[in-house]
């Protein structure tokens, strides 16, 4: 059987950190469109999926993210809608939900990482069609403490770690459908609260296959992200992990 492979892209995030300068920063203009074309460009680019989902907030975002499409070749494409939760992971299960029972794998990102090189995605196909299971990361340049207390503006002990276990994880994250979709409804049967996909996947006991990516993923979080991303869009450069 041919496999089938679905994008989830996430746009519904609040942006609360982007301090009022955009009023939503998945539309924020970015080189010749914004935000959210960039993301789905590189997607489009990869000519490897089937189907593509978006999460939107409300109605009003999902008719300027379908007003912006028109600054893009769709071509054989089409968007499947579908409305957001409350948290990412109620977004993520509802996306999930909606996918064709034709489905084989699925991969899941988040469209405040509009600069997703299309080879890091076809490098993650590679992977988890064999493994079932496999995200992007990179170590993490900074050398990480742990603290014993949550409050860190105050004298404690610092905790070393081995910097050769540490990954600063990235999506897409890209899994086997029906294994997926089995680990997001046990994590919203038990109410359990995660922060990225591949705990989803670890809560069935599903292992995950790191890709190393040594391109930039930048998310966009800030004001000062949004400036960096249209400055290496301006500048034509890849600025490695």
């Amino acid at each position: 059987m041919k496999k089938q492979i679905s994008a989830i892209l996430l746009a519904g995030g609040s942006g609360q950190r982007m301090q009022s300068v955009v009023t939503d920063k998945i539309l924020a203009p970015l080189g010749a469109g914004n935000v959210f074309t960039h993301t789905l460009q590189a997607f489009l680019d990869s000519e490897i999926f089937y189907s593509l989902t978006v999460v939107y907030r409300d109605n009003s975002q999902r008719t300027a993210l379908d007003d912006s499409l028109s600054t893009l070749k769709m071509e054989a494409h089409s968007i499947n809608w579908v409305a957001g939760g409350d948290e990412r992971q109620d977004s993520v299960y509802n996306a999930l939900q909606a996918q064709s029972q034709h489905c084989t794998h699925v991969f899941i990102h988040d469209c405040a990482r509009p600069l997703i090189n299309p080879l890091a995605i076809l490098e993650l196909w590679d992977t988890v069609k064999c493994d079932g299971a496999a995200a992007l990361a990179h170590p993490p340049a900074d050398t990480i403490k742990r603290v014993a207390i949550a409050n860190a503006h105050q004298r404690c002990q610092l905790e070393d770690l081995d910097r050769s276990r540490l990954w600063a994880m990235e999506t897409p994250q890209a899994f086997a459908y029906p294994e997926i979709l089995k680990a997001y409804s046990y994590v919203q049967q038990h109410k359990l609260s995660i922060t990225d996909d591949t705990a989803a996947a670890a809560m069935i006991g599903l292992k995950t296959t790191l890709v190393h990516n040594n391109t930039q993923n930048l998310k966009i979080t800030s004001p000062a992200d949004l400036k960096y991303a249209q400055w290496l869009l301006s500048m034509g450069k890849e600025v490695e992990n």
